[in-house]
């Protein structure tokens, strides 16, 4: 059976486009091992190898064990090569896309993934991994749907689905208030604070949706496929939860209904 592409296919029949998908990516080169300089008398030898270093956290590569349940609200701070923004997620709106979305940036699964689909006046779409063992690991990850307690308006984060109960690690920000995805499923866990919506608009989405990249090499291959094909993709230089909101250090959560386009 074909890979099941995680996508958005739902979302690309609201905007009557097709449903072309996005890929490539860099298999991992093994680093070659460097031999030790003989030591000296009286000295201690160093090791004759130098152990590959995983670029990502292998414990990505076991998304059963990544379990953990996400506090009631919590704060996640992106960088982009845009610049930053964070976003508060209430875990009561979305328990289930709450705690798979806390494990993923607890691991740093979104660190160096682009947004590799961006359409203009409507969301603003990642979530695969820029290594292909981590997608490989997370691809059937499949994850009940939430009941939509909450409106799909702008600055709302939501996961992307191909159907009922497919949600894996897409994810898309609205970049307008988009409520008739509210009656297909699309359940908004979370919302973009403040100012952060003017870093989110910024996303570059001049490829235009049809002739973006495809999905199932962007898994396949990772990265070095978007940086090679689409090189004006913004990325996330890093997603990391910075605090329970609310909480000392963190910025206070805004109000979670989006200012209308």
């Amino acid at each position: 059976m074909a890979m099941k592409r995680v996508v958005w296919l739902a979302l690309a029949a609201v905007m009557g486009i097709g449903a072309r998908a996005s890929a490539q990516g860099p298999a991992q080169s093994a680093s070659k091992l460097q031999s030790g300089a003989t030591a000296k008398p009286g000295t201690q030898a160093k090791s004759s190898s130098t152990v590959a270093r995983s670029p990502h956290d292998r414990a990505l590569l076991r998304p059963t064990l990544l379990k953990d349940k996400a506090p009631e609200t919590y704060q996640v701070k992106f960088t982009t090569t845009r610049g930053e923004f964070i976003l508060t997620v209430t875990r009561a709106w979305a328990p289930i896309g709450a705690d798979r979305f806390y494990n993923l940036v607890k691991h740093h699964f979104y660190d160096n993934a682009s947004f590799f689909r961006v359409v203009p006046d409507f969301v603003v779409q990642f979530g695969l991994s820029a290594y292909p063992p981590v997608s490989a690991a997370w691809k059937d990850t499949n994850i009940k749907d939430d009941p939509v307690t909450q409106s799909n308006k702008k600055g709302s984060i939501t996961f992307a689905t191909a159907g009922p109960n497919t949600r894996t690690t897409q994810v898309f920000i609205n970049l307008k208030d988009n409520t008739r995805l509210d009656s297909m499923g699309f359940a908004p866990f979370g919302v973009v604070e403040g100012d952060g919506m003017n870093v989110v608009e910024m996303m570059y989405g001049q490829y235009g949706d049809n002739a973006g990249p495809d999905q199932d090499q962007i898994q396949k291959q990772g990265k070095a496929y978007l940086d090679k094909g689409w090189p004006k993709l913004d990325s996330i230089k890093s997603a990391t939860v910075v605090a329970p909101a609310g909480s000392a250090g963190a910025k206070p959560a805004a109000a979670p209904a989006a200012k209308k386009p």
